[in-house]
């Protein structure tokens, strides 16, 4: 797994070891504006949901411009990677709730050629399968009120060359917190071993470590600003 975020560059994995640079991830924006610092430690004994709302605050409260500006900064880190670059069929997700931004990537991937794909949710809101979306697909909201294609096209999950990853947090190892649901574990733990996963965040949503059970599906890749 590696790191791709505002300073010190990308940092490998390297043995199963998280190698973050000169600058280790530490970012936990909402708690160290009120001027408290977190341990790793501490990190960890917050409860997932605990972490949910602090970090779903932080994300409502963010000015909408520092969204824009960050969300384009991650866009072309996103797009210099060689794993994008050789991507036919990337997915997507359609942002929601303050994430960082996916519509530009999206436009852009379609301009120059790519297959973009983005989930919809099934109708047993636990589960979600990939579907085609291009220039002449109609949105609607899916149970969540996420938007989605409103004609399903499914592509096989094989047929994946790249998956874009959405996240409530990640750490320096790729693990991810979601909303609670549980649809991208799932959804992440029937790809093909091989399918390379990358999470997107701002850097306050980047901690030193967050809890995970066996059920939490990792990213192999996270990219931030």
């Amino acid at each position: 797994m590696s790191l791709l975020g505002s300073e010190g560059g990308p940092a490998e994995a390297k043995r199963r070891r998280v190698n973050v640079g000169p600058t280790p991830v530490k970012a936990w924006g909402s708690i160290r504006e009120r001027g408290c610092r977190l341990s790793n430690q501490r990190s960890v004994e917050l409860t997932k949901k605990q972490i949910r709302s602090k970090i779903l605050l932080r994300l409502k409260n963010q000015k909408e411009e520092d969204r824009d500006r960050k969300s384009k900064i991650i866009k072309n880190r996103l797009f210099r990677t060689l794993v994008f670059k050789k991507a036919k069929r990337t997915m997507f997700y359609i942002a929601f709730g303050g994430e960082v931004d996916t519509q530009e990537m999206i436009r852009d991937a379609k301009k120059i050629g790519k297959m973009v794909v983005v989930p919809v949710c099934k109708k047993n809101r636990i589960s979600i399968r990939p579907c085609i979306f291009d220039d002449n697909s109609k949105l609607k909201k899916g149970p969540y009120g996420v938007l989605e294609p409103a004609v399903e096209r499914p592509i096989r999950l094989k047929d994946l060359d790249l998956v874009i990853v959405p996240g409530i947090a990640f750490d320096g190892k790729g693990k991810r917190l979601g909303r609670g649901k549980g649809c991208y574990d799932r959804f992440l733990n029937r790809l093909p071993e091989d399918t390379p996963s990358i999470g997107l965040a701002f850097k306050f949503q980047v901690l030193p470590s967050i809890p995970a059970t066996t059920h939490d599906v990792s990213v192999k890749r996270v990219i931030f600003a």
